[in-house]
This record gives C-alpha cells, structure tokens and sequence, in this order.
C-alpha cells in the first residue's frame, strides 16, 4: 500500500492540517468492512440523508453521537441469553460502528428507524457571515466625502 508523507504540506500551509487527516483517514480506513450497508442521499442542495440497514437493532440497541465534524453510529446487540438453535443463520446480529467526517455547517438535524432501516437526517447551516454578499458601488464619492 502507497504511504503518503504530508510533511511538506504542514511545512507551507495553515490550516489545512484536517484535509490532511481526513485523506490520511481515508486511505486507513480498512477497519470498515461493509457491514450494516448504508446509503447517503444528496435530498436539496442543503440537505443530506443517511440510511443505513439496522434489521434486527432495535432503538435501544443504537447510539449516535455527533462531536467535532464526526457522525458516529453504533450498534450493540445484548449479549443474549436466547438460546435459540440456528441451522442457517444468514442475518448478521453483531455489533458495529461506522464514522462519517461531516463538513463543516452540518448538522445532525434528526433520526428514525422505519422497516429495518435507519435515516439520519443532515443539514448544512452556513451561517450569514459566510454567505455571499452584493458589494454596491458608489459612483466615486465615498462615506468620507459627506
């Protein structure tokens, strides 16, 4: 597998060094394998849904938690004391965490389970000072002027 140094990117930037992670994290991310599939819908142009199948997870057995540009879902299932005999057993019931790297403005706005599925459902809020804005210009006369 490629090692890619970013030393040299640390040494001529400021502020990059979390697009820097974030692809590092991206190449290491083998410890997903998969497992629940999900998707992720592109809903309006500010507007994001996760859907991810939980068969089997109730709500008690799901936890997920939003911190610092990172989603993360996870899934427990109790430790059963149903003893039930299996001659094929082809729905998985292990546990498991998947993290999302969440851009910045977006936010967790709700989540439901509905048939076996999770929706979590995003937002991007950017807020008003980050939003474009008209310059007017004057016709040669300034503030300073009057």
């Amino acid at each position: 597998m490629m090692h890619i140094d970013f030393a040299p990117l640390y040494r001529s930037s400021i502020g990059f060094d979390r697009l820097a992670s974030l692809i590092e994290n991206a190449s290491n991310s083998n410890s997903q394998n998969g497992y629940p599939p999900y998707n992720i819908e592109l809903l309006n142009e500010n507007k994001y849904r996760i859907t991810m199948a939980v068969a089997g997870f109730a709500d008690a057995d799901l936890d997920i938690q939003s911190q610092a540009n990172t989603l993360v879902i996870k899934g427990n299932k109790p430790s059963g004391s149903d003893k039930r005999q299996f001659l094929y057993q082809g729905i998985a019931e292990r546990g498991f965490e998947r993290r999302f790297q969440l851009a910045d403005y977006v936010r967790v706005v709700s989540a439901s389970i509905e048939n076996g599925l999770l929706h979590v459902d995003l937002e991007r809020e950017i807020p008003e000072a980050m939003k474009p804005r008209k310059i007017e210009i004057s016709n040669g006369t300034t503030l300073l002027d009057s």
